[in-house]
Formats: C-alpha cells, structure tokens, sequence
C-alpha cells in the first residue's frame, strides 16, 4: 500500500475493518476488495449523480482485479432513503442473486451508504459490503460505525439497523467533483469532531480549513483522517449508541428537526443542519454557562469563515415557531420517555451527553434564534 494511502482500524472484535484514506483509490477498489470476496463478482448501490462521474472508473478498478460487477443506480436525493427505493434494491440484489458471502459495494454519499448498508443487512440476514463514500460527509461520518437505515414520514433515521462495513475505501480525489456547498456541507462534520472533543483538532481546522476548502490534497486527507480516528475511537468504545457514541451527534438534535421543517429538501442539506445546530447547541450551553459567552462566537466565527450557513435566518423559507421545532425534536431518534437528548459542552473540545435541559431555556433560545431572522 502506498505511503500516501492512511489506514485506520476500527477495533470491534470479529467486525474489525479498516478504513483507508487517500488519493486515486477507486483505480485501486479491485485489489482493495478482493480479499473479501469469496467469487469474483459484486454488486454496487451508487445513484444517478456518483454514477455519470465515477462509475467507470470504479468499474475499471474492479475489471483490473477480474471482478464482475453489475450496478444499480437510483436517484440522487435525501428521498431515495424511503420504503420504496429499500424495496426496489433488494429486489434488485435479489434478482442479481447476491449470496451471503458475495459483496455490496456502497458507492456514494450517505444516502447510498445507507440505504445500501441496510439493504445489506437484511438482505438474506445479513452480506457483506464496503463503503466506498463520495462525499465529504459521508467519509468522515455515515461510512464508518455501521449505522444503515432510511427516513420515515416521522423523522429521519428512523428505521434501520447496525451493520458493520467490511472495509471503507475514502478516495479524497473524488471530492473534487463536489460543488463547494456540497463540501462545505461535510465540513460540518469535521469540525464536529474538533468541537465535541479535541480542541487541537478544532485550532487545526481554524489554520488550515481555507487550504482545505480551496482543494490541497494533503489537508484533505489529514482532516478526513483525523475525523476517521476520533470516530473510531468512540464507536470501538459504544458501538450501538448506549453511551459515549450520543457525542457524535453534536448539533444533530437541532439539525434533524431543522431538516424535518424543511422537508428534506435542498433548502438545508444535512451537514448545514448540522453547522446551524453546533451554533445552537454552544449557545444553549452558554446560557446554561457550562461555557464562556465567547464561546457560541467563536465557533459561528470560524464556520461563517469557511462560508457555511450558521444561524436560522441562512435558512430560505419559512419556519416553524420555537413550540414547533421542539415537537420536530420530539421524534428525533435519540428520545428517551418523550425526552431530547442533547449535546452540549463546558468548552470546546469538552462535549458532554445531557438529557437535563430546561424547556424554558430550550424555548428561550429557539425563539431569540427566530426572532433574529
């Protein structure tokens, strides 16, 4: 393996696997998987978008190792993670005849991965499959940890199971393809990390997200890297999300219950969600002063920096009032007796899981964040 290829493990026993970070790895998927393949053939859940762009060449990394490979390409969008498209690739895996011991290979962001993931997982009870993400957000967040699922009229997420990756392959070169909202939306993510539990991480991204942003390969695969191993290191500990893993859900309360008001939709894309939720959850934590006033500034200051959205009114259209999104927040999946879980952080770098937060705070916030719109 190259030098300038990273390898990550995430350490869960018998479902051990390796993520591997760098440039030009989709020429290299066929001899990255085949050591995992019990015949050499495979099927790959990718969507219109990652198709016109990458397909052929995944197809070739793949003929180069002489796997067959047969796709199956949906449309691109938050709503392919519904009922209907689930049924529509299993069938799909089915008719293809995928065995238990054969490979799915996820090829795109974290819609296919985890629509794919969960096709995979009740698919004959259970196949193998591999990550292989295209987006920002999905190489440093939904390919690794093994959560799969789609959305329900109810909330995002909602349906699903843990099925763990057999290998996660994050080709940094296929991020240049993005458009900058799509790439600021991962970033979201990344600096996610940073937040919730390593302040040097955070300084880092505060010198270098502009390198970052602007295209420069090496910082790319540093802060992809870097998010991999702080993620790892929580799923290791919390596979299944009873305890520390709630901490990679920074903003997520927040973020899910804005993305449900918007449908969705284009109108908020998940990691901007999720930037616009971190403000809020260090706010909340300001007013409860577990943390300085500065605080809330200085992580708005540095997403405003890298361009991301940052407040409630970056958000076009209308919005649900304060009583509102505290219903949306209702249905998150994380409610324990009826009850939000929130992350929240004595500074940054120091989050912490909380079930304790006062309703009138909550409303409190929500609404001086409305009225600012």
């Amino acid at each position: 393996m190259s030098n300038d290829i990273l390898s990550i493990n995430v350490p869960l026993g018998g479902r051990s696997y390796d993520v591997l970070v760098g440039g030009g790895l989709l020429g290299q998927a066929g001899a990255l998987c085949a050591p995992f393949l019990s015949r050499p053939r495979c099927a790959i859940v990718t969507d219109e978008t990652v198709a016109a762009l990458h397909l052929d060449t995944l197809e070739t990394g793949l003929d180069a190792a002489g796997i067959d490979s047969k796709a199956i390409v949906l449309p691109a969008g938050e709503r392919t993670k519904s009922w209907p498209m689930l049924e529509r690739t299993v069938e799909h895996l089915l008719d293809l005849k995928v065995e238990r011991d054969d490979m799915v290979i996820a090829f795109g962001g974290g819609v296919i991965g985890d629509l794919a993931g969960f096709a995979a997982a009740i698919l004959r009870r259970g196949v193998r499959f591999v990550q292989i993400p295209t987006s920002l957000l999905a190489q440093v967040d939904s390919s690794v940890g093994g959560k799969t699922g789609i959305n329900s009229p109810s909330g995002k997420n909602l349906i699903g199971a843990f099925h763990q990756p057999t290998l996660v392959i994050a080709d940094v070169d296929v991020l240049t393809t993005l458009s900058p909202r799509e790439f600021l939306s991962g970033y979201g993510e990344v600096a996610k990390y940073g937040l919730l539990g390593d302040l040097a991480f955070f300084e880092w991204l505060e010198a270098n997200g502009p390198a970052l942003a602007s295209g420069d390969t090496a910082p790319r695969t540093e802060a992809v890297a870097r998010s991999v191993r702080a993620k790892a290191e929580i799923v290791a500990r919390d596979e299944h999300e009873r305890g520390d893993r709630a901490l990679l859900n920074l903003g997520h309360t927040f973020g899910h219950a804005l993305e449900a008001a918007t449908g969705y939709s284009d109108r908020l894309l998940h990691g901007e969600g999720v930037s616009i939720g971190m403000g809020l959850a260090f706010e909340l934590s300001a007013r409860l002063n577990l943390c300085s006033q500065e605080t809330p500034s200085r992580v708005r200051a540095h997403l405003s920096t890298m361009g991301m959205k940052t407040t409630l009114r970056d958000i076009p259209g209308d919005l649900p009032d304060a009583e509102g999104l505290i219903s949306l927040m209702a249905q998150d999946k994380k409610v324990i007796g009826g009850v939000p879980t929130f992350i929240l952080a004595r500074e940054i770098g120091d989050a912490f899981v909380t079930r304790d937060v006062p309703p009138t705070t909550l409303e409190s916030v929500l609404k001086d964040a409305l009225r600012d719109r």
